[in-house]
């Protein structure tokens, strides 16, 4: 089968990445690395919900080309690197290959022994937003990285970077590329030329080394399950960071008596990457007085080997009137799906007073899983608006296995869209409105988003932002 010369090019940039990290383990036989490739390939045949989106001709002629490039690649960290781009050619975020935690640990991200360099994407560069204490005035925050071993910092991510990026969403996409834009095993050497914001070019020479300093600037902190602050006007703002510990809830019900004080209420999800559905669910039970709220529509593939046999050689026009043939057509191009649910339903069961006031809930491209779920059931709140940028775009159930030498995969089986059949997966959920930080608000620790909010729930700018849902807080302006 003949690779399309697309996937030519990257497996032989592929090959030019080979034995450049010979001092890593290689535990691996041949065979065993064809073996953990097929079953990555198998279990996305069989079980991934978005199969239908994937040009099958395509990904069979990657799976071919992979067997001998995972057979000669010359270490454990080489193969699963191999099989992160393999995976990285589904676009989904919730389908994902793992190192072998042995290897994991020897990946460094931003460690560089007396350097220490944290990336993020910003205005579409990749901008120092945080290096350890002792570089702050030779790296100063808000520096871009202009070039990466001899090639433009956009360039060398394309060939380097992206390819091995499991991504729903090209933003998310930009976003991780930034922040990984420098990983790779312990010694590895990057020569780097920065911008500063003052516009000096420097130059520099970086080894992948454990970094013993501890302190950073800006300071690292630890941001916690929730926080609770309080802004003028009896604005309370709480961030809810992460739906993966169940103790949230009870910290979020500990903090009522407080929140009773509230006119107004920003809800951070900025930071949240998911956890469990249920967990968001139960504190929204306290921000509304819906008894019912309907989440997301869930679909997953269904198969049926015998359907599928008897669908060799029917065609579209044979399905016509006919429910029998309709099934087996559909089973034997892998495209027969079965509803879970129509939406899923979450029945308010709080048992204490809630905490209904104008609300602004902040949103972001981390903004994920069970977060996006949160936000669905939230859809038709007229009490709450959204404000920052599209969420993460990707959910799922995902559907976890091993593979050889320690690592793992996950394949995503269930699609989920809004109630109403509208998709989030592969596009995000949009804000209310869009706030998009620049390199200056950075710099200058401005919270674009936050202030934004600060200022709507005021009542300043309910007239021209073109969102009528919400009424300005008792005694604010118009």
């Amino acid at each position: 089968m003949k690779l399309p010369k697309t996937l030519s090019l990257l497996v032989a940039a592929a090959s030019l990445y080979m034995h450049a990290h010979a001092q890593m383990p290689n535990t691996l036989k041949p065979e065993e690395k064809v073996y953990g490739l097929s079953k990555f390939w198998q279990e996305v045949n069989y079980n991934f919900v978005y199969l239908s989106k994937v040009n099958r001709t395509t990904w069979d002629s990657l799976y071919t080309a992979m067997i001998p490039t995972v057979q000669k690649t010359s270490n454990d960290y080489e193969y699963y690197h191999e099989l992160q781009r393999f995976c990285a050619f589904l676009n989904d975020g919730h389908t994902n290959i793992y190192m072998p935690p042995v290897i994991g640990n020897q990946v460094l991200n931003t460690m560089f022994g007396n350097y220490r360099l944290f990336i993020q994407n910003i205005d579409g560069r990749a901008i120092i937003t945080r290096t350890n204490l002792s570089k702050k005035d030779e790296i100063p925050v808000g520096s871009e990285i202009i070039e990466v071993n001899g090639m433009a910092t956009h360039n060398y991510m394309a060939k380097n970077v992206r390819p091995y990026i499991a991504s729903s969403t090209r933003y998310v996409l930009d976003d991780q590329a930034a922040s990984n834009l420098l990983q790779g095993p312990t010694g590895t050497t990057y020569a780097l030329k920065i911008k500063t914001p003052k516009g000096a070019i420097k130059s520099l020479q970086l080894t992948h080394a454990k970094t013993e300093e501890k302190e950073t600037y800006p300071a690292l902190t630890e941001p916690g399950l929730l926080n609770l602050k309080w802004y003028p006007n009896q604005v309370a703002y709480v961030a809810l960071n992460s739906f993966g510990d169940k103790k949230i809830d009870s910290l979020f019900i500990q903090k009522l008596p407080e929140l009773y004080k509230a006119k107004a209420l920003i809800i951070d999800l900025r930071n949240n990457g998911g956890g469990s559905t249920g967990i968001g669910a139960a504190i929204l039970d306290y921000l509304t007085n819906d008894k019912t709220f309907y989440g997301s529509k869930m679909v997953s593939r269904l198969h049926v080997p015998s359907f599928k046999a008897w669908g060799v050689g029917l065609t579209p026009k044979d399905t016509v009137n006919s429910a029998w043939a309709s099934k087996a057509y559909l089973n034997n191009h892998d495209e027969r799906y079965e509803l879970i649910t129509a939406s899923t339903i979450h029945v308010n069961t709080a048992k204490a007073p809630k905490v209904i006031v104008p609300t602004a809930v902040l949103i972001g491209h981390n903004t994920a899983s069970a977060a996006e779920d949160f936000l669905i059931f939230a859809d038709k709140q007229q009490h709450m608006i959204k404000i920052g940028q599209n969420t993460f775009g990707s959910t799922g159930q995902p559907y976890n296995f091993d593979l050889p030498g320690g690592g793992g995969a996950r394949v995503c089986t269930k699609k989920d869209t809004y109630p109403d059949g509208r998709e989030f997966v592969g596009y995000g959920i949009k804000p209310d409105i869009e706030v998009v930080p620049t390199v200056k608000d950075f710099v200058q620790n401005n919270d674009a988003a936050l202030n934004k909010a600060l200022a709507f729930l005021k009542g300043k700018n309910l007239q021209n932002v073109g969102v009528s849902k919400l009424q300005p807080m008792p005694g604010s302006s118009k």
